[in-house]
């Protein structure tokens, strides 16, 4: 029996060894370091070091304690590496929005419209508008997928009287001929970033231009709780202009970053689906926070407004346009 016990925790030590090893070098070869063979060569030792602390030095607690020492002062480095505002940005992420509240008046500067010509041809533009909250009347969701229907994209637009939309994208912040990597988002290669876009912008981008699908879904949330979210979206967005943030594939992406805005209004609990954010739209129908009047596959097939949005172009309705039949929450 205790032979038992002991293989078990053996095993399972060297299970969690292997997997702090294997992070320890990815976080390397994914570092800040210069020179892609310098953080090669560092990722190939630093498991090979392991391997010879365990293999070489006795008794096994002093290979142990030495082991943790390493991966200890690894951790700390990883952990104290800044990010910044400061780069060599893209030009759509390139000019941070932000906002200025007074009372029941917001004002938002560098809200982006760009104009695509491809996904890569495109001219940037920004400009300024001032929003009324006693106007606030809601909040759509926004999901998109581009490759696999487990990870989509997540947007909220908030909706004013007078079909007023103010739509927030929560994404990485890339530098020039830098591209999204899912992997990367683990190690501290993005910054975030809240785009705050047109939405003949930031849905026309994934729709029309990029050909992704997209499905639209209107909120069943009181106007009360859609303020409150919208206030401390801003509040983060302002954040992110005096200290940046990393982003995180998974702790601080598109969809745990609106949990974060929404849990202290909504309650909801957590859930895998907010994980693979593809089931967002099953978990929001099972939680009654989108229309349930119909079966979810007919909503579903509604919601999806590639259709509408290849028709609206570049419309100045086309925030009208995408939103035709689709059922709205009543409060």
């Amino acid at each position: 029996m205790k032979r038992a016990v002991r293989l078990a925790a053996r095993g399972v030590f060297a299970l969690l060894a292997a997997i702090m090893t294997v992070w320890a070098a990815a976080a390397i070869y994914y570092s800040n370091l210069p020179g892609h063979f310098l953080r090669t060569a560092a990722a190939i030792l630093y498991p090979a070091a392991c391997l010879g602390i365990f293999l070489l030095i006795r008794p096994f607690r002093k290979a142990l304690l030495i082991f943790l020492a390493v991966f200890a002062a690894l951790l700390l480095w990883w952990l104290l590496i800044p990010p910044s505002n400061y780069r060599d940005w893209q030009p759509d992420v390139a000019v941070l929005p932000s906002a200025v509240i007074d009372g029941d008046t917001v004002t938002i500067h560098n809200i982006r419209n760009c104009e695509y010509r491809t996904r890569t041809d495109y001219t940037v533009s920004y400009y300024d508008k001032t929003f009324d909250l006693s106007k606030l009347q809601g909040v759509d969701l926004f999901i998109n997928f581009w490759d696999s229907p487990l990870i989509a994209h997540t947007i909220m637009s908030f909706c004013f009287e007078g079909d007023q939309y103010l739509c927030v994208s929560i994404e990485t912040r890339k530098e020039k001929s830098e591209g999204y990597s899912a992997v990367k988002g683990f190690f501290k290669q993005f910054e975030l970033m809240y785009i705050i876009g047109d939405e003949r912008d930031l849905v026309r981008l994934r729709t029309n231009v990029r050909g992704e699908t997209v499905y639209l879904y209107r909120l069943a949330v009181s106007p009360e709780i859609v303020r409150e979210v919208l206030l401390d979206y801003l509040t983060r967005v302002n954040q992110l202009n005096r200290r940046p943030e990393w982003y995180n594939a998974l702790t601080q992406n598109c969809t745990t970053a609106i949990r974060g805005h929404t849990v202290p209004y909504t309650h909801g609990k957590m859930s895998w689906k907010l994980l693979a954010n593809g089931y967002l739209d099953t978990l929001l129908y099972e939680r009654k926070a989108i229309d349930t009047s119909m079966p979810f596959e007919q909503l579903k097939a509604l919601s999806r407004i590639n259709e509408k949005a290849l028709k609206a172009g570049d419309s100045s309705e086309f925030s009208i346009i995408i939103r035709e039949d689709l059922p709205t929450p009543y409060f």
